[in-house]
C-alpha cells in the first residue's frame, strides 16, 4: 500500500490509548491519532464518514495494487 510515509496500525481497543502513548512519545509520532473504529455493522466494508455527518462507503482501489517504485 503506498502511504506516502504514513503509518497505520490496527489495534485491539484495549491496547488503542497504550499505543498512541507509545507513538506520542516518539519525535515521528507526535501527531498520531485515531482515525477510525472496526465495527461488525459493517464488517468487509470501509464506511467515510463526512465532514457534513454523512456516511458513504469508500470503493475497493481500481486495477492492480502495486508497491510505488520512486
Amino acid at each position: 500500500m503506498a502511504n506516502e510515509g504514513c503509518f497505520v496500525a490496527f489495534i485491539a481497543p484495549h491496547a488503542a490509548d497504550a499505543a498512541l502513548d507509545a507513538l506520542h512519545a516518539l519525535p515521528e509520532g507526535t501527531a498520531a491519532v485515531r482515525i477510525g473504529t472496526a465495527v461488525k455493522a459493517s464488517a468487509g466494508r470501509v464506511v467515510l464518514r463526512t465532514l457534513v455527518g454523512g456516511k458513504r462507503i469508500v470503493d475497493m482501489p481500481l486495477g492492480e495494487q502495486l508497491p510505488r517504485i520512486c
